[in-house]
C-alpha cells in the first residue's frame, strides 16, 4: 500500500496543475499526458492514475474554494483532510498571475460560440454523487477563498445574456426539429420583456404545446461547477415544478455544452445557504 502523498509531493502536483489551469483559462493548448510525464519524475513511485486521482482531488478542494478547476479533472472528494486543502490555499494565494486571470476571466464579456450543430450540445446530466461521497461533503470542513470566484463570474450580465440568447436559438431548434415550427415562433426570452422577477428566464413549449418554463444557468467552466440560485428561483421552481426546467450550459468558451433537469431544484441537486439577511429584531 502506497503512503500518503508528502508535503513536497502535494506542491509539485498543485503547481503543474495551475499551470495547466492558467493555460485553460487562457485558451493556450497543452498536453495533460506531457505534462503527466513530467510531474512522475518528481513524485515517489506514484502510477499515473494516481495522478489523475489527485489531479481530481485538486478539482474538488477549488471548487469548495470558490475557484473554477480543470474541466478534464472530474472533482473527487475523498482527499486527504489534513495538509491537502491548506497547501493548496497557499499556493493559490501565492499565484497572482493565475489570481488575476481567473477574476478577469470571471469578469470577461462573451460572444455566443459557434456550433456546428446546436441540437448537439445536450448531453447527460452529472451522475448523482454516491453516499459516502456526500457524507464525506457534509462532514468535511470548508475552505473558503477571499473571494468566490465562481460566483462572481455567475454575476457576470453579459455571459448571462449569452447563454440565454444561445438557449433560444436551441430551443426554436428543437422545436422545429419536432415538427412545431409554430412553438418555435413564440418562444420569448422573459427575463428581458418582463425582468428577472418571473422566476425563469424563457418560455417555451413541449411537443405537446405545453408550456416549458426554462431557467438558464452558464458558465465557461466544467459540468460540475456550482451554479447560483436566487429565493425566487427556488420558490418558482417549487410551485411550477412540472412545467419548470433547468438549463445548464457549461464549457461555454468554445465548446459548448448542455444538461437539462426538470422539476424542484432542490430534487435535483444538494443546495447550500450562501448568504443571509439580518434585521435588527
Amino acid at each position: 500500500m502506497l503512503s500518503a502523498w508528502s508535503e513536497v509531493e502535494i506542491i509539485a502536483i498543485v503547481e503543474d496543475y495551475f499551470s495547466m489551469l492558467q493555460a485553460e483559462i487562457k485558451g493556450i493548448n497543452y498536453n495533460k499526458t506531457a505534462h503527466r510525464k513530467k510531474l512522475i519524475q518528481q513524485l515517489t513511485n506514484r502510477s499515473h492514475s494516481s495522478i489523475e486521482r489527485k489531479h481530481q482531488n485538486i478539482s474538488a478542494v477549488l471548487i469548495e474554494m470558490g475557484c473554477p478547476y480543470i474541466s478534464g479533472y472530474k472533482p473527487l472528494r475523498n482527499y486527504q483532510r489534513k495538509l491537502f486543502p491548506d497547501i493548496i490555499s497557499e499556493l493559490l494565494s501565492q499565484n497572482i498571475l493565475l489570481l488575476n486571470s481567473i477574476a478577469e476571466d470571471a469578469d470577461l464579456a462573451i460572444e455566443i460560440p459557434t456550433v456546428a450543430s446546436i441540437l448537439n450540445v445536450l448531453v447527460n446530466p452529472p451522475e448523482p454523487v454516491t453516499p459516502q461521497e456526500k457524507q464525506i461533503a457534509l462532514e468535511r470542513p470548508q475552505y473558503k477563498g477571499k473571494l468566490n470566484y465562481l460566483a462572481r463570474e455567475a454575476a457576470n450580465a453579459a455571459l448571462g445574456s449569452a447563454g440565454e440568447r444561445f438557449i433560444i436559438n436551441y430551443e426554436h431548434a428543437r422545436l422545429i426539429y419536432l415538427g412545431k415550427e409554430n412553438l418555435a415562433d413564440r418562444v420569448e426570452r422573459i427575463s428581458e420583456t418582463e425582468g428577472d422577477h418571473a422566476g425563469f428566464d424563457i418560455l417555451s413549449f413541449d411537443e405537446t404545446g405545453k408550456d416549458r418554463y426554462i431557467e438558464v444557468k452558464t458558465t465557461k467552466y466544467g459540468k460540475q461547477t456550482p451554479f447560483f440560485v436566487s429565493s425566487n428561483e427556488l420558490d418558482f421552481s417549487k410551485q411550477n415544478s412540472e412545467k419548470y426546467h433547468l438549463y445548464r450550459l457549461f464549457q461555454f468558451r468554445k465548446e459548448p455544452k448542455l444538461f437539462t433537469l426538470q422539476g424542484y431544484l432542490e430534487n435535483n441537486f444538494r443546495l447550500a445557504a450562501t448568504t443571509f439577511r439580518a434585521e435588527c429584531v
